[in-house]
């Protein structure tokens, strides 16, 4: 399986080929509204105002699995970041990253790039950078304070001029 060939739901649960983001350099990051990380909202779309234009896309997957951290229908969770943070980057519906019912977004990411111990996503706000073709290039801990990323995506987005 490769990353364009999955499948995830929006946050109006209607389904999304990745294949559209094809070209694109992503951040994935799952996130969570009620964690102590969630102030990194405000850099990722920082990221987003700087590099969109230049084929950055955001992708943000909410989890609730780290002490329910998450809470809230998805269209809350979309108001939430709308509204506190000036999120314009793209969401999606509420998924599990570790466990029985692991999206498999999840499954191909940790599969391409373990943890420090394992393949486990220990928190919110793990991050996966991705490259134009699809091929994820580095993975970072939830304390990577998004705009450290920046130069390894201007290196990506820098590839693909």
């Amino acid at each position: 399986m490769k990353l364009y060939d999955i499948t995830v739901k929006n946050k109006k649960q209607e389904d999304i080929s990745l294949n559209q983001y094809t070209g694109k350099v992503l951040l994935i990051v799952n996130t969570a509204t009620h964690c102590g990380f969630t102030n990194q909202y405000t850099q990722l779309q920082q990221l987003h105002d700087t590099y969109h234009n230049q084929g950055l896309a955001i992708l943000d997957f909410p989890c609730n699995q780290f002490k329910h951290q998450a809470p809230g229908s998805d269209e809350e969770i979309s108001q939430f970041c709308s509204l506190n943070y000036g999120v314009t980057f793209d969401q999606f519906a509420k998924i599990d990253v570790n466990g029985e019912n692991e999206d498999p977004l999840y499954t191909f990411l940790k599969s391409e790039k373990t943890g420090l111990f394992n393949e486990e996503i220990k928190w919110n706000f793990t991050k996966f950078l991705v490259d134009r073709k699809g091929n994820v290039v580095k993975r970072y801990a939830p304390t990577t304070n998004p705009l450290e990323i920046e130069k390894d995506i201007v290196t990506l987005l820098q590839q693909g001029e």
